[in-house]
């Protein structure tokens, strides 16, 4: 299965978006696309997979329209569907950052594009201040090396992290630039252009986000350190860009490591050690429960409605609200 990222700021007519979402599903429908494509007024944001004819017919699609024509992709492939659906989402942002008055084009262009090899030059020049755009919980599984983690639970507390730390750390340092990045580049596109409105200077970010790096720098020359979060049923991958040793907890859809499945507090499909105090003894039951019919349908080459749920929708409490993707 070919799994493939993409995401365009590009403005959208109110009257184009019914349409775009009718002409996607009706596809979808007839070559058995799975994954989530969200469509709003500033542009699409999606993570769709299928067999290649599939992918080929909505890239086909998509670019037909000469706003798209030179839409770029990520690239990664999956020995299974990484999603069970296919859902188009109308959205009042294809990624959420909460400032209406942000207009990512022309009005506020993001920050200048580094390619990915020519990224760790920039980063690693002690001129540089390297930030991480992407949640928490991401950044905990993987990240560059020496990037500074705002720690956000959610991209809609970018903004306030940058009055409250990022703007006096800058007046005390004076870097002379700022390096953002993110899965897929969506955030950091968005995240710059917030920077840049806001009066920073020396903004630039890494065209293609993580999943572009990973594709093109050799590991062996790579400053990545981990492995990528991804919100699909993969959870995360490695340099290769396969499904590397993260699993969800199905009880608060956080990514465990391996340490984390081997800590005392870890049970399958119902808590773990970042969880374990956040439940009661009630929802505890029903997510054994849930865990129980999974466990039952698997064995009998079944999938439950549970297990397609948790493995969907990302990080629960923590998440942006994306249904299952984050370029």
């Amino acid at each position: 299965m070919r799994v493939v990222s993409f995401y365009r700021f590009v403005p959208l007519a109110p009257e184009e978006l019914p349409q775009w979402r009718q002409r996607l599903l009706e596809l979808g429908a007839a070559v058995d696309l799975r994954g989530t494509v969200l469509l709003a007024a500033e542009g699409l944001n999606g993570t769709i997979c299928g067999g290649g004819p599939a992918v080929e017919a909505l890239v086909t699609l998509l670019r037909s329209d000469p706003r798209l024509a030179d839409l770029e992709l990520k690239h990664s492939e999956a020995p299974a569907a990484v999603f069970h659906r296919f859902k188009v989402r109308l959205k009042r942002e294809i990624v959420s950052l909460g400032r209406p008055e942000l207009q990512v084009g022309d009005q506020d262009p993001g920050g200048t594009y580094v390619a990915a090899a020519d990224w760790n030059a920039l980063i690693r020049d002690p001129g540089t201040l390297v930030i991480d755009t992407r949640n928490a919980y991401e950044v905990a599984v993987g990240s560059f090396a020496g990037s500074l983690d705002p720690a956000i639970a959610n991209f809609s507390d970018f903004p306030d992290w940058v009055e409250g730390q990022l703007r006096p750390l800058v007046e005390r340092t004076r870097p002379q630039a700022l390096a953002l990045f993110c899965t897929g580049g969506i955030r950091c596109e968005k995240a710059t252009a917030w920077l840049r409105r806001q009066g920073f200077e020396g903004v630039h970010q890494l065209q293609g986000g993580i999943l572009r790096y990973l594709e093109e720098v050799p590991e062996a020359d790579s400053a990545w350190q981990g492995e990528c979060f991804v919100f699909d049923q993969r959870v995360a991958l490695n340099h290769q860009l396969e499904p590397g040793e993260h699993s969800l907890c199905h009880g608060c859809r956080r990514p465990l490591s391996a340490a984390d499945r081997d800590h005392p507090s870890y049970v399958s499909g119902v808590c773990c050690s970042h969880c374990q105090g956040e439940r009661g003894e009630a929802d505890r039951a029903r997510f054994a429960e849930r865990q129980r019919q999974v466990s039952l349908a698997r064995a009998r080459g079944d999938r439950h409605i549970g297990q397609v749920f948790a493995s969907e929708v990302g990080p629960g409490p923590l998440s942006d609200g994306w249904g299952g993707i984050g370029p």
